[in-house]
């Protein structure tokens, strides 16, 4: 959003530097962007007098001139074809920049002749594109600021152009006048009271204007419309030409030039058609589909069904909101114009624009939301200024459909400025805030201001104030504790177990990603996901399309990035939630870790090997043990189908309540996500493992025996298909309070065993609590073990 400082002042009566207003309107949330200040550039430039003129002796084309300069006299050599005794000139000293032509000059000699300096052109001074000769004033002192001169003489030239950034919750800043408004609330000015006097009109409208009724419920609820007959369309005076110029626009006719200064000046869009080229009346409807339309731009543009169109009996003639049409324009040949004053929704327009990838001024504040109060008062300030400009009839006003009714009010709580913001506001000067910004105070409700569509509650009433007063004043200050001692816990359990899992996981020598929870269908399907229910309805991109089932496609993807930039040992790992349902709640946290390649880099001992399962599995223990996961867990097989199915396990407590997975990724996936291995990888289920029952911080007391332990070795022949956690739960289970630990340390397949049969050894710690074990007590224990894994697999003693 760009203006001049001169337009600002229309709309604010201030005395305020250009700084100031600068510091003010960053500071009100209009951030500043850039400032176009010619009078900077132009400060050290003088004014001057030519006293005499002579032929250069070695140039036919350079005149030596003895120049009066505030400095005193002074020779310079010019080449101007202009260059003259008794004209008023603009000066440039030795050492002095010349910003059209980027030099600093310096005392030099031309021809053999020494010039003093430098008379200067509008080029020289980027002052306008003339070159043809030196600039020639009408009036002026010796030694006077040029900058001065243009100050009373053409202040135009020298006006700053101020550019801000306007957030799109902010559509009354579009407008200049809704910018002085803020700035008058923050007390740098006046706010001037923008008059409307209604124009009479003097003959019937010629062009009928209709809303179709479902057009007016959704997408332009109002139309306000009227002739001008017997306008002079050239071009535009030079005041409106050097605005529009300023804020980069083309000065095109006095007719397009008013509408796009009402555009900027107060936030209202406009429309002119050239009542000749209509045929019939006007008609605001939703487009069929299929309809094509020469815009303004020159270009064509084929329209999709529900767009907002106004057409008359020949086809559409502009595009609601967003653009007018090349057929209807007006030229310098218009003589009867029908201006146009119309509100449309801002959804609605801003579908069609994206549809048709057309950006203009209009659907720019259309999209955002313009003052719907100001349309039947937008149409009489433009049609006063017309017959000002181009002369002309006004006809009486035609409408269709009302100006929707956006009142609506919110209680003021003037406590909440403290305790939302943290500062100290008085009551009254909150409510005179608020009055300053247009809302209009009624006890303690606050009505918001048609130009304010982004004020939805009463916290919006506290941004406003705290907006207005500066939070630069907030101040800080330690939170009070709301009773002496130690404070209560913050974090929730599950808050410190994936703390704890990022923790271990950087620990252990992963390196943390932070990805989206989105992947692609493919991607997810790999992992049990991609399916509709979890499609989401406006993706990012193609690539993020599905909610994540599993943190594992994330990791393999900075897998695959990492190994094509040619880093081949990766060890990567995330914490962060998965989704297993489409319906809210339906998500867990999981602790997710990849490692790929080597376990090492290459060195002259041989301690690099590539990684295995049981890397994936020590590391997901290690998380596990973290988060206070009980340690007697079982490792079952049956993992899911992105594991691979001999090289993975799951860690459960029994066999629903899984904890974790871990193993060899399947080779089929690691083709498909285009990771080259060997990747091994686990994912611990953070929210599985139960709570532990004490609340407290404090720990079991240590409990350890003084009696000797004893450890006994068993060989068990087996089929081959008997899994060891059999034999090592059976074992077990013999005496679970003597027995300590069941360790499998040998296995031997085939032989003298015969096919399909295997020999399984395992060690059983003994750990007595209250009294030395006898050989008796052993041996009674080893019948019960042998017992228990005979009955658990059908098993033998192997003697």
């Amino acid at each position: 959003m760009k203006f001049t400082l001169s337009w600002l002042k229309e709309h604010l009566e201030t005395e305020a530097t250009l700084d100031e207003i600068l510091y003010a309107l960053t500071d009100l949330g209009l951030e500043v962007e850039g400032v176009e200040n010619p009078a900077k550039a132009l400060q050290d430039f003088t004014i001057g007098k030519v006293l005499k003129a002579e032929q250069h002796p070695d140039a036919d084309r350079l005149r030596v001139c003895q120049v009066a300069t505030g400095q005193g006299e002074k020779q310079i050599v010019c080449g101007a074809p202009n260059a003259r005794e008794g004209i008023t000139v603009v000066i440039a000293h030795p050492g002095m920049y010349i910003p059209g032509i980027d030099t600093t000059i310096q005392i030099g000699k031309i021809r053999g002749v020494e010039s003093h300096g430098m008379m200067c052109s509008e080029r020289e001074m980027e002052l306008s594109d003339e070159h043809d000769g030196i600039i020639e004033l009408p009036s002026g002192e010796v030694g006077q600021g040029f900058v001065d001169w243009l100050a009373a003489n053409d202040p135009a030239k020298v006006d700053p152009v101020i550019e801000i950034a306007i957030t799109p919750n902010r559509p009354d800043a579009l407008g200049i006048h809704g910018v002085a408004r803020d700035l008058a609330a923050r007390g740098v000015g006046r706010l001037k009271p923008v008059e409307v006097t209604p124009v009479a009109g003097s003959f019937p409208c010629p062009v009928s204007v209709t809303i179709d009724p479902e057009t007016q419920e959704r997408a332009c609820p109002v139309f306000y419309g009227r002739a001008i007959r017997g306008v002079k369309n050239g071009p535009s005076p030079k005041w409106l030409q050097q605005r529009l110029k300023a804020i980069g626009l083309r000065p095109i006719s006095a007719l397009v030039d008013i509408t796009n200064y009402f555009t900027y000046d107060m936030n209202r869009p406009l429309h002119v058609f050239d009542i000749a080229k209509l045929t019939g009346g006007l008609r605001v409807h939703a487009a069929e589909g299929g309809e094509e339309f020469l815009a303004l731009d020159g270009k064509t543009y084929v329209m999709e069904p529900g767009m907002t169109v106004i057409s008359d009996a020949t086809g559409v003639e502009s595009l609601g909101g967003v653009m007018g049409g090349e057929a209807t324009g007006c030229t310098e040949e218009t003589v009867d114009v029908f201006l146009e004053a119309a509100y449309f929704d801002p959804i609605r327009t801003a579908m069609t624009g994206r549809a048709l990838k057309i950006n203009s001024d209009a659907r720019y504040r259309f999209e955002r939301g313009i003052d719907p109060a100001w349309t039947p008062l937008g149409i009489e300030a433009a049609t006063r200024m017309i017959l000002d400009l181009c002369g002309g009839e006004a006809s009486d006003v035609v409408a269709a459909g009302a100006v929707p009714d956006v009142a609506r009010a919110y209680r003021l709580d003037t406590h909440r400025v403290e305790s939302l913001v943290g500062m100290e506001i008085p009551a009254e000067t909150q409510r005179a805030t608020l009055t300053a910004l247009g809302f209009r105070i009624k006890g303690d409700m606050a009505h918001v201001p048609s130009w304010r569509p982004d004020v939805l509650g009463e916290a919006d009433l506290v941004e406003e104030v705290a907006r207005v007063a500066s939070l630069t004043q907030l101040q800080g200050k330690p939170m009070a504790r709301p009773q002496p001692g130690v404070p209560t816990a913050i974090l929730t359990p599950m808050q410190r177990r994936a703390s704890a899992a990022r923790r271990t996981c950087a620990a252990l020598g992963y390196n943390e990603c932070v990805t989206y929870s989105f992947v692609d269908r493919v991607s997810a399907a790999l992992f049990g996901g991609g399916s509709d229910a979890m499609a989401l309805d406006n993706p990012i991109s193609s690539e993020m399309s599905h909610m994540r089932p599993d943190l594992l496609p994330g990791l393999l993807q900075a897998a695959a990035r990492n190994q094509a930039r040619g880093f081949a040992d990766l060890a990567l790992f995330e914490v962060g939630p998965a989704f297993h349902g489409a319906e809210p709640g339906e998500q867990h946290i999981q602790a997710a870790g990849l490692l790929v390649g080597a376990s090492a880099p290459r060195d002259p001992y041989g301690s690099r090997r590539p990684v295995d399962l049981y890397d994936a599995k020590a590391d997901c223990e290690a998380v596990l043990a973290a988060i206070g996961a009980p340690a007697k867990a079982q490792i079952l097989r049956e993992a899911p189908g992105w594991w691979h199915p001999g090289r993975s396990g799951r860690i459960c407590l029994g066999p629903k309540k899984v904890l974790a997975t871990f193993g060899e990724l399947h080779p089929k996936v690691l083709a498909e996500m285009n990771v080259k291995g060997p990747a091994v990888a686990f994912t611990v289920f953070v929210e599985e493992p139960p709570m532990p029952r004490r609340k407290g911080a404090t720990r079991d007391a240590l409990t350890v025996s003084d009696l000797q332990a004893v450890e006994r070795d068993f060989a068990f022949v087996l089929d081959a298909g008997v899994e060891a956690i059999n034999v090592v739960n059976a074992a077990a289970g013999a005496d679970k309070a003597l027995i300590e630990e069941v360790r499998v340390f040998d296995e031997f397949v085939g032989g003298a065993l015969g096919e399909g049969k295997k020999s399984l050894a395992i060690t059983v710690r003994l750990q007595p609590t209250d009294k030395t074990l006898t050989e008796k007590d052993i041996e009674a224990v080893g019948q019960k073990i042998v017992a228990k894994v005979e009955k658990a697999t059908g098993g033998t003693l192997r003697r």
